[in-house]
């Protein structure tokens, strides 16, 4: 079975995220950051080149095709910060629309600054997306 393109590595956080020439989004990308790592509690890891992921989830496809993907995450994207919830959105939904201004796609959420949505309720998107992670895997 073919693995995922996008593979975790060892590069530096910190240093990817001082790149940021814009400096609001830079701040937002360190807010996330401490607010990720807080919540889950582990340390971030780059995947891939631009994509910031926090804890391990271990999917399996009705097809058999398994890997290895992080519980939440994000990147600072030219458009917006998105924001990656590898569970979905689901048990999200009075919760979400709480949130401000922002769209969503499969699994994730696009803000285009953290100034657009509530934080707090931001932690509890972000709260329910990683217990509805683990849940799934305990």
């Amino acid at each position: 079975m073919a693995q995922n393109k996008t593979q975790p590595t060892s590069a530096d956080v910190h240093s990817f995220l001082n790149r940021i020439e814009h400096p609001q989004k830079r701040e937002d990308t360190f807010a996330l950051l401490h607010l990720m790592q807080k919540l889950t509690g582990e340390q971030p890891v780059m995947w891939g080149d631009a994509i910031i992921g926090f804890g391990k989830y271990r999917y399996r496809y009705a097809s058999g095709r398994s890997g290895d993907w992080f519980t939440v995450g994000f990147s600072p994207r030219k458009q917006n910060l998105t924001i990656y919830l590898m569970c979905g959105l689901d048990g999200l939904q009075g919760t979400i629309e709480k949130l401000g201004k922002y769209k969503t796609g499969k699994g994730c959420l696009y803000i285009n600054k953290l100034s657009d949505v509530d934080r707090s309720v931001l932690e509890q998107v972000l709260t329910i997306a990683i217990q509805t992670c683990r849940n799934k895997h305990a």
